[in-house]
């Protein structure tokens, strides 16, 4: 797949982002994200990233990137898109890029570099420098320490033929409206905030109707039938969404920093598809919020 033909693809539906499955003893269980995968593949999302920010990608080991975005590769081919997450210091994510692409990903993900600080230009340098150690398309992902300006983002586009995508996971109104109207059709538009859904209908008003959903982790088809919703204007779904489910679980979600992540394993477990604990510095949800979490999900009904 050619990085056009990936943009096209992230041009419209929904994305999703599975959870990586751990044993009991915290290690990477391929026959259970296997059996994840093929739950997850038939419900209609757009593309899926292996590896990514609810994948936990920041507590991974070498040897378990590859195993599991291989096994992401081997178990959708044929069924739907996988793009790899890639990210930290900038020869560490080259070389994970790399690694994505030969293990057969059809794109990646840049998250943002390790913490430090850096310059706009400094960041520019780490995104042009991993997307020219590969031919694979890649979406950067502008979060935390990762905020390209409308000006470098564009001299990008140009010295990048292969960076095909932007994710917005900052909320800046002014910041996304300047891209998207400074890059127009150049880029595939991505809302990336933790609970898209809150701001789906938002962020298409911008120009920007693709996001990636965390929940469709557990209530896949909840999480297609809402984005169905915001894309046919039906404003009195949405608002019945959120009012009876998204913004409950955004109150469980802000009780704890890293909650973004927990709630969505605890929702995956709750639904029958256990993916184990989350890794330090994460921790898991309580009994009393798990036992809340699992109230608004019956409510939803049948997947």
């Amino acid at each position: 797949m050619n990085p056009q033909e990936l943009k096209s693809i992230l041009s419209s539906g929904l994305l999703s982002f599975p959870v990586t499955d751990f044993d009991a003893a915290g290690n990477f269980n391929a026959a259970s994200y296997a059996r994840r995968l093929e739950w997850l593949a038939p419900y209609g999302a757009s593309a899926l990233f292996a590896a990514g920010g609810t994948g936990e990608f920041f507590s991974l080991a070498p040897d378990e990137y590859s195993s599991i975005i291989k096994t992401a590769v081997d178990t959708c081919a044929g069924s739907v898109p996988i793009l790899a997450g890639v990210g930290g210091p900038t020869r560490q994510a080259i070389q994970y890029a790399q690694q994505a692409e030969r293990l057969g990903a059809k794109g990646l993900l840049l998250l943002p570099h390790y913490l430090t600080e850096a310059s706009q230009e400094g960041v520019a340098a780490h995104v042009e420098q991993v997307c020219k150690s590969v031919n694979i398309g890649v979406v950067v992902y502008n979060r935390n320490v990762c905020r390209l300006t409308p000006a470098l983002l564009e001299q990008l586009a140009e010295r990048c033929p292969n960076l095909i995508g932007y994710k917005d996971g900052l909320g800046d109104i002014e910041l996304m409206v300047s891209i998207r109207r400074r890059l127009g059709e150049r880029f595939s538009y991505l809302g990336g905030l933790p609970t898209a859904e809150v701001y789906a209908a938002a962020y298409k008003a911008l120009g920007v109707p693709v996001y990636s959903s965390a929940v469709f982790n557990f209530i896949p088809k909840t999480a297609m039938d809402f984005y169905k919703a915001v894309a046919a204007d039906d404003h009195a779904t949405v608002g019945k969404l959120i009012d009876d489910f998204f913004l409950p679980y955004l109150d469980i979600r802000n009780r704890r920093a890293g909650y973004a992540v927990s709630i969505v394993k605890a929702g995956a477990r709750i639904v029958g598809h256990d993916a184990g604990p989350v890794r330090a510095p994460l921790t898991d949800l309580l009994p009393d919020e798990y036992e809340r979490l699992a109230a608004l999900i019956d409510a939803q009904g049948a997947q």
